[in-house]
């Protein structure tokens, strides 16, 4: 390959990393959240598609972007909330509770967005990283995703706040010990629908940017599976929220070797280097989840038998 396709091949994979990454980071960052709190959140998935298609047609609706991310946030915190407050009740297992609530966002998503797979929406203004270069394909494979400042600023926000804070103490002490915090007075169950319902809010963001930046249209097969991966993601991260955004750029940059390859002609292989977030994820979950094993860093309560 000649320097100029060098050039445009590796503009790609990091432009690619930035766009295809930022669903990723937000879904993380939101399980991360949930799982600091003791709780998993296997419902993330229904609500990455529900919150995409409720982003589309608020900014259809209202010619706005920016309103359907806030109605993505919502959507996204309502379906986790109920995901919460259910997994509160006596004898109502986590995972079970999750699997429903994804049937159940996936489902409201397909029926109600039947009438918005054909029509646009206004589209997020894309950051523009690609100025210094005279080449037209980095220019655009360099447009960056308005989100993805946000996303950097929550995972900072939330390291922070897992050490720094009294409310971050919580959840945490939630999720390593639920005896501990009821004998210190607090509520185990207060503190876990909290913390699902903002990780379900945060996770709507990334719903948001799949339909309102990249691929910017919606339909059913949108998510393609990103909830469910964002989960072993976590565990990757090792409920770090800076892993998380460094595992989402990563998973995003797998995700973009096809298309990178396809921009300077490369065309063979194309579909088997879309599956390269999907091997990666198979990858992780043998790597870490072994029988009999703790995985280091994970909360007391996920690794208890409850």
């Amino acid at each position: 390959m000649s320097a100029d396709q060098w050039v445009i091949l590796l503009a790609g994979i990091v432009g690619g990393a930035l766009r295809v990454g930022v669903p990723f980071l937000f879904v993380s960052l939101g399980e991360c959240l949930t799982e600091k709190s003791g709780r998993i959140n296997l419902g993330l998935e229904g609500v990455l598609v529900l919150s995409a298609m409720t982003a589309f047609g608020a900014s259809y609706l209202s010619g706005s972007a920016w309103i359907g991310v806030l109605a993505a946030a919502a959507a996204g915190a309502l379906l986790a909330t109920l995901h919460g407050l259910l997994c509160s009740l006596p004898r109502v297992n986590d995972i079970a509770t999750g699997i429903a609530l994804m049937l159940l966002g996936t489902g409201l998503a397909f029926y109600l967005g039947k009438p918005l797979i054909q029509p646009q929406a206004a589209q997020l203004t894309p950051i523009a990283l690609g100025g210094w270069s005279d080449s037209a394909a980095v220019r655009a494979a360099l447009q960056v995703n308005p989100l993805l400042p946000l996303g950097v600023v929550l995972a900072g926000v939330m390291a922070w706040a897992f050490t720094h804070t009294r409310g971050g103490l919580k959840v945490r002490m939630a999720g390593d010990s639920a005896n501990a915090t009821r004998a210190l007075g607090y509520s185990v169950n207060g503190i876990r629908v909290a913390a699902t319902a903002l990780g379900g809010c945060i996770a709507g963001l990334g719903g948001a940017s799949l339909t309102l930046f990249y691929p910017g249209s919606w339909n059913e097969g949108i998510s393609s599976g990103q909830g469910l991966i964002a989960v072993a993601l976590v565990i990757f991260a090792r409920w770090n929220p800076w892993r998380c955004l460094m595992a989402a750029l990563l998973f995003g940059g797998a995700g973009a070797i096809g298309p990178a390859l396809q921009s300077i002609g490369i065309g063979w292989g194309y579909h088997l280097f879309n599956i390269v977030p999907y091997v990666l994820t198979l990858v992780i979950l043998v790597i870490t989840c072994r029988p009999g094993s703790i995985v280091p860093g994970s909360p007391g309560e996920l690794s208890s038998q409850r």
